[in-house]
C-alpha cells in the first residue's frame, strides 16, 4: 500500500507518534483486501477492528490474539473469515446499522458479528426476525434430536416398573420406533375409520331393527362392532395414561380430551340404559341416550393423532388466525349491510320474503358465500341488483385471505419436512462422530448408540449423552451446550 509515513502503522513493539484517527490499516478477509481509517473505526472502540489500531504497541502476542496472521512488510492483517459477511458487518462503521444479505446463513452471520465484536443491536429489525426464526428452527431440531436420544438411552438405575412404562409409552406414542408399534398405529387408525362408518351406516332405516316397543334401533351386529372399537379405544387410552411421564399434562392435552369425548358417551349411554330407567322416565332416558350418541362424532378427530397432514392443517390454521379474523370481519360487515338493504328494498313488494332484518341475515349469509338455497330470494328489481352486488362482494371477501392461509399451510408443511430430515441427518452425524472418536468400534451403525454404557447415578461431569451432543455438527453445538464456538469460512453451512 502506498501511503505517507505519518499515516502508516508503526512497527510492532514501537511507540508510534501518530494518533488513532490518523492511522490507516489494511485488512485481508478471506482474500478480499480493504483499507480502513482510524477515525472511522474509533467510533466503536470495543469492536475487533478498532482494537487493531493500537495492537502493534503490544507486540506480536497482542496482534495474533486479534487476527489469524500479520505481514509486517505489507503491514496487513489477515483473517480467515467469510468476506461476504464482513462486507455486511463493516456497514456499521459507515451507516450505524448492519443488514444481512440474502443467501447468508443467519446463524453463521451472528457468529461473524460475534467475532468482529459488533453488537446485535446494530442488526436491522428485518434481519433480527430472520435470525429469530432460524434460531427457533435449530432449537426445534435440537429438541427432536434430544427426544430421540432419550429414547435410545437406557438407565440401569431405573426399576423394572419404570422401564416397562417407558417401553409402553414408546410403543404407543412413537410408531416409528419399531415395526410392531407401526402396526398398532395402523390398526388404531383403521378402527377409527370403522367406528365412524358404523356410526353412519347405523342411521340407515333399512339396516335398523325394531325393538320390543316398536322403535327403530341399530342392528345388533353394528352395535357389537362399535362395542369392540370402543373397547380398543378404552384400552389404548388407559395404557397411554398409565405409561405417561406427566399424567396431568396428558389429561389436559387437547387430543387426549378428544379421546375422552369419543369414549365417554358410550359408557354414559350404557349406564343410563341399564340404570336410568329406575330413576327417571323411560322417555327422558331415551332422549339423553340419543343426545349422547350424537357425541360419537368426536371420534373422527382422533384421526389427527395418526395423520401428520391433519396436524399440519391444525397448526396452519392457528398461524392464520389474523387472516381468518379478517375474513369473518369482511363477511360480517357485508352480511349486515346487504341484509339491511335487501329488507328495505323488498318492503314495496306485497309478497316479500324479507320479514325482518335479522331474518334477512340468513339470506345474506347464503348469498355472500355463493350457496344460494333459494328459500329466501328478492322479487324486486332493486332487490335483485342488491343480491348480485352482495355475492360479487362475497366472492372477493372470501378470495382475499385464502392465499395467505394457503401459504401458511405450505410453509409450515415444508418446514416440518425439513426439520424431520435435519434431525435424522443430525443423528447420523452424531452416530458417525461418536463411532470415530475412539470408542473402539468401526463403522457407525445404530447399535453403537444402544450398546453405550449407562450413566452412573449421581456422578458429576459430562456423561455419554453429553458426549454425543458434543460430537455432532457445529451448527447445533451452541444450542445443546453452553460453550461458544466460531465458524470459519472454510466450514460449510448445513
Amino acid at each position: 500500500m502506498d501511503g505517507s509515513a505519518e499515516h502508516s502503522l508503526p512497527e510492532p513493539g514501537s511507540q508510534g507518534s501518530a494518533t488513532g484517527d490518523d492511522i490507516e490499516i489494511v485488512v485481508n478477509v478471506g482474500g478480499v483486501r480493504q483499507v480502513l481509517y482510524g477515525d472511522l473505526l474509533s467510533q466503536y472502540p470495543e469492536t475487533r477492528l478498532a482494537e487493531l489500531i493500537n495492537c502493534l504497541a503490544g507486540g506480536y502476542d497482542t496482534i495474533f490474539s486479534l487476527c489469524d496472521d500479520y505481514d509486517p512488510g505489507k503491514r496487513e492483517f489477515y483473517f480467515d473469515r467469510d468476506p461476504d459477511a464482513f462486507k455486511c458487518v463493516i456497514e456499521v462503521y459507515y451507516f450505524g446499522e448492519v443488514h444481512m444479505k440474502k443467501g447468508i446463513c443467519p446463524i453463521c452471520f451472528k457468529n461473524e458479528m460475534d467475532f468482529w465484536k459488533v453488537d446485535l443491536k446494530f442488526l436491522d429489525d428485518c434481519c433480527k426476525s430472520h435470525l429469530s426464526e432460524k434460531r427457533e428452527e435449530l432449537e426445534e431440531i435440537a429438541r427432536r434430536v434430544q427426544l430421540i436420544l432419550d429414547d435410545l438411552g437406557v438407565d440401569a438405575t431405573e426399576g423394572r416398573w419404570r422401564r416397562c412404562q417407558k417401553c409402553v409409552w414408546k410403543f404407543l406414542e412413537k410408531p416409528e420406533s419399531s415395526c410392531p408399534a407401526r402396526v398398532v398405529a395402523v390398526l388404531s387408525f383403521l378402527l377409527i375409520l370403522v367406528s365412524s362408518v358404523v356410526m353412519c351406516v347405523g342411521t340407515i332405516p333399512e339396516l335398523q331393527v325394531l325393538d320390543a316397543d316398536g322403535n327403530r334401533v341399530e342392528h345388533p351386529t353394528l352395535e357389537n362392532v362399535e362395542t369392540a372399537c370402543i373397547g380398543w379405544f378404552t384400552l389404548e387410552y388407559l395404557l397411554r395414561l398409565f405409561s405417561s411421564p406427566n399424567k396431568l399434562h396428558f389429561a389436559l392435552s387437547f387430543m387426549n380430551i378428544v379421546d375422552v369425548l369419543a369414549i365417554l358417551p358410550f359408557y354414559v349411554s350404557l349406564t343410563l340404559t341399564h340404570l336410568g330407567a329406575r330413576m327417571m322416565e323411560l322417555t327422558n332416558v331415551q332422549q339423553a341416550v340419543q343426545a349422547l350418541r350424537i357425541m360419537r362424532i368426536a371420534r373422527i378427530f382422533k384421526l389427527a393423532r395418526h395423520s401428520s397432514g391433519l396436524q399440519t392443517l391444525t397448526y396452519a390454521l392457528k398461524r392464520s388466525f389474523k387472516e381468518l379474523g379478517l375474513l369473518l370481519m369482511y363477511l360480517a360487515v357485508g352480511i349486515f349491510v346487504f341484509s339491511a338493504l335487501g329488507y328495505t328494498m323488498e318492503q314495496s313488494h306485497p309478497e316479500t320474503l324479507f320479514k325482518s332484518i335479522p331474518q334477512s341475515f340468513w339470506w345474506a349469509i347464503i348469498t355472500m358465500t355463493t350457496v344460494g338455497y333459494g328459500d329466501i330470494y328478492p322479487k324486486t328489481t332493486l332487490g335483485k341488483l342488491n343480491a348480485a352486488i352482495s355475492f360479487l362482494c362475497g366472492v372477493i371477501a372470501i378470495a382475499l385471505p385464502i392465499h395467505p392461509i394457503i401459504n401458511n399451510f405450505v410453509r409450515y408443511y415444508n418446514k416440518q419436512r425439513v426439520l424431520e430430515t435435519a434431525a435424522k441427518h443430525e443423528l447420523e452425524l452424531m452416530e458417525l462422530n461418536s463411532s470415530s472418536a475412539g470408542e473402539g468400534k468401526a463403522g457407525g451403525s445404530r447399535s453403537d448408540l444402544d450398546t453405550l454404557p449407562p450413566e452412573p447415578a449421581g456422578k458429576e461431569g459430562p456423561s455419554w449423552g453429553s458426549r454425543l451432543k458434543l460430537s455432532h455438527s457445529d451448527t447445533f453445538i451452541p444450542l445443546l451446550t453452553e460453550e461458544k464456538h466460531h465458524r470459519t469460512r472454510l466450514q460449510s453451512c448445513k
